[in-house]
């Protein structure tokens, strides 16, 4: 600790701020000793403070570190400091005396040593004492804003001063009276804790108005206070406005009580002694006891062959538990599944909840397996196979079930459990092994365009686990706006959610405070038109008005996530019931659609699963979103729910098979009371479950429910986008939904270019047929690109919904006519360019149109800005342009049409069906060298990698942003396998960037800077499927079949760009 201490304080004194960081890092502040004095009697942040040194003050004040409490006054601070200054002043003169009278030897060296280490303290205290002499007392605090907290409390939020007047803040004091002249002080608190400039006041009055002030403390003493906004506050709640109980009280407590009731009132009940049971079981079958011994050991299944199957994934971090023939766990359940799979497998995720009951609850049916129903089989299957697989892996846990079971051509369904586990246990019959290990050994059964169950697991099974990481983690307190959207298929209904956090539907995030006032809701309910919302404008300071602009700016943000046109929610509405409580601190409002487009009806566009968004079947969602909110309750709803759904369909069977009057009477007594015990916790369920409370108020037509956005926004005017930066989620963002399968469906079979929704501006075609899958690949390529050309309609610029859910589109404007060809086409000019960057992962970038191809080298890139369109097809030489000719309707109207041109092959000559402009054979002959003399410089270049596998692979990115380019630019890489998903996108933006600056000729021409790349994401798409890449995955390592998909660079959902730039390129 000496050590250590003696380090932070010349740390300190040096001003070296990454030293502190580290030693912050390393050691706690009690091994640190940040609060304890040197030999000086100054502490670590006493010398900050006193130089000035904010950052460094500021980073000591965040580790806890404190003042010396010796300096009680201004004068003791000023005392001590001149005394530092005297001391060291004559130490120093005292050393100098003595160096100089001195002869040289090892004793003069080392005092000229202690010389300079005085010299240097005399400097710093000189520099202290001039920093506090030169310092005053802090200004006020700013945004001090004041929020009702609870009905007993408010909470108080500010940041630091505008001026610190050269001394950094270390205290804030914030005072409450019920007078608005602090004539008399209810009560203060000191703030120490820098971390979070929050504070709140607890123990308050109901109903009692208070007023606020708080003010900073620096070593000169305190500033001046400042009043809150609003000046005052009423603790308070929403349910305070119509007296409405809280729901939440009491249903745990009353699932326990019926859940020892179920378990006394059957025969074989949990506490009965296992060895009862295992008499029943020998009783009722000796020959199947016997002929057990016959049969051979439980073992994994290696192969699905048609059937019910059960698989366990357990992992800790990116590692998984697998067999010791490499498998992933698998056991069979069935050889085949009924109709009611459906409602088998709902059940069985309520088994979930009791696994460690698995066992009894399988014992419990084998005395009416002879004669049950199919669904009793079938789920004494589950329990058995659960049973079984817990045995092979020696643990009862099997973690939670996946949200939906994995079907495929072959007839299997695959039911998946999903645990994390804390550490590497050790497990029976079972090793760890790195997850992208297991994926590049295993190689699959089946062919790629027809996977089994497991191959589709294990191909997707990177998302499956971010699904399970991400639906146990909870949202941060606070209220939020939430989004209600189901769909609706024959057999279940599915409730919208984000894909970074499945248990909670969609949503933005208004404001920390979880808390909705009493006059928050008064004004909301009293809304009857846009007059009365803006009546508050005028009243400034008053919680009405930022509670609306709080709502106003969360509406925006929202409609533009789920990215729906905010001119097309006029017709959306409020939920008024109640303000939804998730937890103590988390509570939202929800935000409803037109009654008719609650529920997306069957037959209509389905969500794409990776588009951002998930449909998860609401009976599943509600166990998802209860078991991350309120665990304890939805555990012993499960195994109630489970138990008596089993004991209904026992009691139902004992009715058929009664025969005597006695066995009837006894029977219909057995029966009446299971539906007794169903309905009280039908009866609990329904006061918990909120979301079909909500579905139904939404679903309501005459007259409509809610409050309509109408009557809190005035959709004549435009938001300012600026103001949407103020709030966001907690996720770091959400990933661009996928376009619509239904325009997809609109090209030819053989095209695989992706199209936009209707209304949309951009259309993103496929490759050209230089990548064609009929063209033999060298070795060192992997052709990620769909081959065939689509399509080459454009679509009006108007509407920019190009990322917004299929179950989103009952919203959707229509299209309007396409553009005249009238307007400006200086910028539609197209263009491609051969790149050379000095690059470790990209040997060459190439640039390429879709319909037109050209080849330029970037040192003699060079395009003037054309006001007119001349008619060209290739370029001949890198200082030459040549574009097929433009092709006008003979109605006058033109539009230009731009036929494909061929690929650029450099064995292949050029030929030019333009009259008015010849191509001579050396000119084609000079560029085809200069390609060829390009390609050998690199294969040169590759050598040194040879044997490291990091030999260039072709890859072809499409920008699907505001590049001031052609939209159907296509970058072409050369990559290796060890050029991540981060890197791609920055590469592609920087050349974009230049080609533009370039085109435009104005060298100060830059799109996107470098500290802007970060906002920019890598998406794979393929079949209408789409996945986001993290930053650091290696494009090169993905697998069949997403090698077949296109790459495109798109701006994050979250980013604030796509506010300037929108969501795709518009020219």
């Amino acid at each position: 600790n000496f050590h250590s201490n003696e380090a932070v304080f010349e740390a300190v004194e040096q001003q070296d701020l990454d030293a502190v960081q580290m030693l912050l890092n390393l050691y706690s502040t009690e091994e640190l000793d940040l609060n304890t004095p040197n030999s000086e009697g100054l502490m670590p942040l006493d010398i900050a403070i006193m130089t000035n040194n904010v950052p460094m003050a500021k980073m000591l004040l965040q580790a806890g570190a404190k003042e010396s409490p010796h300096f009680v006054s201004l004068e003791s601070r000023a005392l001590h400091l001149t005394t530092l200054v005297r001391e060291s002043e004559q130490r120093v003169s005292e050393l100098t005396t003595q160096v100089l009278n001195e002869t040289p030897n090892t004793n003069c060296t080392d005092k000229e040593k202690q010389l300079k280490t005085w010299e240097w303290h005399y400097r710093l205290f000189k520099r202290m004492k001039a920093g506090f002499e030169h310092a005053r007392a802090p200004e006020a605090p700013t945004h001090v804003q004041l929020s009702v907290a609870s009905s007993t409390s408010l909470q108080v939020t500010f940041h630091e001063p505008l001026s610190v007047n050269s001394a950094v803040v270390t205290e804030y004091k914030v005072e409450w009276s019920t007078s608005h002249n602090f004539s008399s002080i209810t009560g203060e608190a000191s703030l120490e804790d820098m971390k979070t400039l929050l504070y709140t006041m607890t123990g308050l009055v109901t109903g009692l108005p208070y007023y606020i002030r708080v003010s900073a403390y620096n070593m000169k003493g305190w500033g001046p206070p400042q009043v809150s906004t609003p000046t005052c506050a009423t603790p308070s709640n929403w349910r305070e406005y119509d007296g409405k109980e809280l729901k939440r009280g009491g249903q745990t407590e009353a699932l326990d009580q019926l859940l020892n009731q179920i378990k006394n009132n059957h025969q074989h009940c949990l506490c009965h002694e296992n060895s009862k049971i295992h008499l029943h079981g020998r009783k009722h079958s000796m020959s199947k006891s016997l002929k057990h011994l016959f049969q051979p050991t439980i073992k994994f299944v290696k192969s699905l062959k048609r059937g019910l199957y059960l698989t366990a994934i357990f992992y800790k971090d990116d590692d998984i538990i697998v067999t010791h023939e490499e498998q992933i766990p698998v056991v069979e359940m069935d050889e085949s599944y009924s109709s009611s799979l459906m409602q088998d497998f709902l059940w069985f995720s309520k088994v979930s909840c009791m696994w460690e009951d698995s066992r009894w609850l399988g014992q419990y049916m084998c005395p009416s397996l002879s004669s049950c129903s199919s669904v009793l089989q079938a789920r004494h299957k589950m329990l058995v196979a659960v049973t079984q697989l817990q045995g092979l892996l020696g643990t009862q846990d099997l973690g939670h079930v996946y949200f939906e079971p994995i079907k495929d051509k072959h007839g299997n369904v695959l039911i998946v459990t999903l645990r994390e586990l804390n550490s590497y246990q050790s497990l029976e019959n079972v090793r760890w092994i790195p997850l992208s290990k297991f994926q590049t050994q295993r190689k699959s059964l089946s062919s790629p365009e027809d996977p089994t169950a497991l191959d589709m697991l294990l191909s997707t099974l990177h998302e499956k686990l971010a699904y399970h990481r991400r639906s146990n983690q909870a949202l941060s307190p606070g209220l939020y706006l939430g989004y209600l959207k189901l769909c609706s298929s024959v057999d279940q209904i599915r409730v919208l959610v984000p894909q970074k956090l499945p248990n909670i539907l969609c949503h933005i995030k208004i404001r920390s405070n979880h808390n909705v006032s009493r006059d928050e809701w008064e004004w909301l309910l009293n809304l009857s038109d846009l007059d009365e919302a803006t009546l508050t404008d005028g009243c400034e300071g008053c919680s009405q008005k930022f509670f609306q602009q709080e709502l106003r700016i969360a509406i925006s943000e929202l409609m533009n996530q789920i990215g729906i046109p905010l001119q097309q929610a006029k017709e959306f509405r409020l939920y008024s019931q109640e303000v939804l409580e998730f937890a103590n601190n988390l509570s939202f409002l929800l935000l409803l659609p037109p009654s008719d487009d609650v529920c997306t009806a069957p037959g209509q566009n389905k969500l794409n699963p990776c588009s951002g968004f998930l449909t998860l079947p609401l009976q599943i969602f509600e166990l998802v979103h209860f078991f991350t909110y309120d665990k304890a309750f939805i555990s012993q709803y499960c195994q109630v729910s489970a138990l008596l759904e089993l004991d209904l369909l026992l009691s139902q069977q004992a009715l058929r098979e009664a025969f005597s009057d006695s066995e009837v009477v006894a029977a219909k007594q057995r029966h009446q009371q299971v539906q007794d015990f169903i309905q009280q916790m039908e009866e609990i369920w329904r006061e918990m479950r909120w979301i079909m409370d909500v579905l139904q108020y939404a679903r309501y037509k005459q007259p409509p429910g809610g409050i309509p956005l109408t009557w809190l926004m005035d959709f004549t005017t435009d938001i300012k986008k600026d103001n949407l930066q103020s709030i966001s989620s907690n996720l770091d963002f959400l990933p661009s939904p996928t376009p619509s399968p239904e325009t997809s469906r609109k090209h030819p079979p053989d095209s695989h270019g992706i199209s936009d929704e209707e209304g949309s501006s951009e259309v993103f075609l496929a490759t050209d047929s230089d990548y064609d899958s009929s063209r033999a690949q060298s070795p060192k390529e992997v052709d990620l690109i769909c081959s065939s050309a689509p399509d080459c309609n454009r679509r009006p610029s108007h509407n920019l919904r190009d990322n917004a859910p299929d179950v989103l589109q009952a919203h959707e404007l229509k299209s309007q006519p396409v553009t005249s060809s009238h307007e400006d086409t200086r910028h539609t000019a197209l263009y491609d360019s051969d790149f050379v960057l000095p690059s470790r992962q990209l040997e060459l970038l190439h640039i390429t149109e879709k319909r037109q191809a050209y080849c330029v080298r970037t040192s003699s890139l060079d395009i003037p800005t054309q006001s007119f369109h001349i008619q060209r097809k290739c370029w001949s030489r890198p200082e030459s342009m040549d574009e097929y000719p433009t092709e006008q309707k003979s109605s006058g109207s033109s539009v230009n049409r731009h036929r494909p041109c061929l690929p650029f092959n450099m064995d292949t000559p050029l030929h030019s069906e333009d009259t008015s402009r010849q191509i001579s054979h050396s000119e084609s002959q000079e560029s085809i060298e200069w390609i060829k003399l390009h390609q050998e410089s690199l294969e040169k270049e590759d050598q040194p990698y040879e044997g490291k596998k990091l030999n260039p692979v072709s890859l072809r990115v499409y920008p699907q942003y505001h590049t001031g380019l052609s939209k159907e630019i296509s970058v072409k890489l050369h990559v290796t396998g060890s050029t991540s998903a981060q890197e791609i996108v920055q590469l592609v933006i920087r050349e974009t960037n230049e080609t533009a600056m370039k085109m435009s000729g104005d060298k100060d021409a830059q799109f996107y800077r470098d500290d802007q790349l970060h906002h920019f994401g890598l998406v794979l798409s393929m079949d209408n499927t789409e996945k986001w890449l993290q930053d650091d995955f290696l494009p090169l390592s993905l697998q069949n079949p997403w090698t077949k998909g296109i790459l495109f660079v798109r701006i994050k959902e979250y980013s604030p760009l796509l506010v300037q730039y929108g969501k795709a390129t518009a020219v």
